[in-house]
């Protein structure tokens, strides 16, 4: 598979040379020359292959012959110890991400991605340095991805002040081979202080650099995985029992103020609401940067059991506003209690814009979007109706679904990550989550990160 820059068809490069540039040199995004389509064979056996397997057939056609197949193997299964379950709520289906060592949808590329840049890289002298920009989960996963790779550092620069308290643990808590900045500014800023480190070419000269946001292709193709493997299970009338870190619990019990909720979750039981077979799945996915919804893109021209999406965002609506006009304007980002979703200009759209045209998309993707004020209403209703917590971006999904009218065939809200990573928001309105271990684990970390404006000039002196 060779790739090109998605503001050029010119000089196609190698997997490895789009995934360890992450921007091409003009400041595009790499983008695969074509869309591969899964074999007959994988095709008709989605609903009966094993995670790994479909992971391996999903990820081979753009990685080959660079990446042999024994190689990715053993890096697919070095990359997942877990998996994707797909589980009923009430009448919808969740496709809950979070069951990775971060809690949240980032890991499945962030995994993939540092062992796949271990094995390119390897016999180098010269260190690589991968900087990310992040607006809270894509940094802890790439951190946790990153940690202690030979050869490799990486720099995450966030938003002061608007990432959650866990978030910034798991992002600065790690030490070692990880750095992070807190940016005086939004996360826009710190997207376009990522761009414009590699764009200033006497900074490239000085370092080897890399990228690990969605705007890198590495990371962007794992995350087609998981909408294979679930849209296969729908197709086959089958859905998941819940996994270790599945949020479910008893009746609401929100917190007094003042006082903390000591409230244990009391489990129940996963009432599994039956998928009727032979239909294709809708997915909805809480979107920012859009490198998630792209992914799924991916999945549905592969030849996935896909009907369509629907992308929900909250205020920060550049992307709904033009499927809905046809105009598009990026803008300041606003914040909001989804805020790995605040993104005014998401870098994702020049890729998705490079594949298919406005008419394209507007039949594969309806855009919603959702007000802090109903992701609020939508976390405490979905608990109490069906014991079951909602973090506020997947709560921006079930809304999302809310809002439009009836979606024909099995419907998935995709949740991007753990509730309890939001607990400030979420444990007001439905009592306490019950957190899974890694969560517990990073929460014992000290947060140390150094503060700099947003500036290249700042950026570059700490690099």
């Amino acid at each position: 598979m060779r790739y090109y820059s998605t503001r050029s068809r010119s000089n196609p490069v190698s997997f490895a040379v789009a995934a360890l540039g992450g921007l091409a040199p003009d400041g595009g995004l790499f983008i695969p020359e074509e869309i591969p389509s899964y074999p007959g064979r994988v095709k008709n056996s989605l609903g009966t292959m094993s995670f790994f397997d479909i992971a391996f057939e999903t990820i081979r056609p753009y990685v080959h012959p660079e990446l042999p197949d024994a190689v990715l193997e053993d890096l697919v299964h070095s990359a997942y110890p877990f998996t994707a379950p797909l589980v009923s709520v009430g009448d919808r289906l969740v496709l809950e991400l979070f069951h990775g060592p971060t809690a949240a949808f980032k890991d499945f590329g962030a995994r993939f991605m540092a062992r796949a840049f271990s094995y390119l890289r390897r016999g180098e002298d010269k260190p690589l340095h991968i900087l990310v920009a992040t607006s809270g989960d894509t940094g802890g996963a790439v951190a946790d991805g990153f940690y202690g790779v030979e050869g490799i550092s990486v720099t995450v620069l966030y938003p002061k002040g608007r990432v959650t308290p866990l978030q910034e643990k798991q992002i600065a808590g790690l030490g070692g081979n990880i750095g992070s900045l807190a940016v005086e500014g939004s996360f826009d800023d710190c997207q376009a202080l990522v761009k414009a480190a590699f764009a200033d070419e006497g900074l490239r000269k000085r370092a080897a650099l890399s990228s690990a946001n969605s705007i890198n292709v590495a990371r962007l193709i794992p995350q087609a995985i998981y909408y294979s493997v679930a849209a296969g299970k729908a197709f086959a009338g089958k859905t998941d029992s819940d996994g270790e870190a599945t949020p479910r619990g008893g009746p609401a019990s929100p917190r007094v103020p003042g006082q903390s909720n000591q409230r244990s979750a009391i489990a129940i039981p996963n009432a599994s609401h039956e998928v009727k077979a032979g239909s294709p799945i809708t997915f909805c996915v809480p979107s920012g940067n859009f490198g998630n919804l792209t992914a799924g893109l991916y999945a549905l021209k592969m030849g996935a059991p896909i009907r369509g999406f629907i992308a929900a965002t909250n205020i920060n609506k550049a992307v709904p506003d033009y499927l809905a006009s046809g105009e598009y304007h990026a803008r300041v980002s606003r914040v909001t209690i989804s805020n790995a979703m605040d993104v005014g200009a998401p870098s994702n759209f020049e890729r998705m814009t490079a594949h298919w045209t406005l008419e394209e998309l507007r039949g594969m993707i309806r855009g919603v979007h959702v007000s802090d004020e109903d992701t609020r209403k939508t976390i405490a209703a979905v608990h109490d109706k069906y014991a079951y917590f909602l973090d506020p971006h997947g709560a921006v999904g079930w809304r999302a679904v809310d809002i439009l009218s009836a979606v024909a065939g099995p419907l998935a809200i995709l949740a991007t990550a753990h509730p309890a990573k939001f607990a400030e928001t979420v444990e007001p309105l439905a009592g306490s989550v019950p957190a899974p271990a890694s969560i517990k684990n990073a929460l014992s970390r000290t947060a140390q990160a150094q503060t700099i404006p947003a500036e290249l000039s700042a950026l570059a002196d700490t690099l």
